[in-house]
């Protein structure tokens, strides 16, 4: 997959968690877990981005790791929003797998990162 194609995949699936996070009912709750959605997911976006154009590999090893644990960490708070029974789970779902896929993505860019 090319840079291009990433960079529009991660930012793609901010704009989804973020059209997701708008609409979870309102609440203490819902709307802390909209909070960090919204700033997990959009960081996956921005990092990536941040990370092609990295100067060195250690820089870019370290912005991919971040890209990393904030994509993980938007597979958690969707989890969450499952196990909470917030929405419906096939409208978070895709957005789940999405998330798995790219939390895989950068895990392998990072090994691979650190191999070579």
């Amino acid at each position: 997959m090319r840079d291009e194609d990433l960079k529009n995949r991660t930012k793609e699936f901010a704009h989804r968690c973020v059209k997701l996070a708008l609409a979870l009912p309102k609440g203490k709750l819902e709307n802390h877990i909209a909070g960090q959605l919204i700033r997990c997911s959009t960081s996956v976006a921005a990092n990536y981005r941040a990370s092609c154009l990295a100067q060195s590999k250690a820089s870019f090893i370290s912005k991919i790791s971040i890209v990393l644990e904030e994509s993980d960490e938007a597979s958690f708070w969707l989890e969450f929003i499952v196990d909470e029974i917030l929405v419906r789970s096939d409208r978070v779902e895709p957005l789940l797998s999405e998330s798995r896929e790219l939390t895989a993505i950068f895990y392998a860019s990072c090994k691979t990162a650190r191999r070579n």
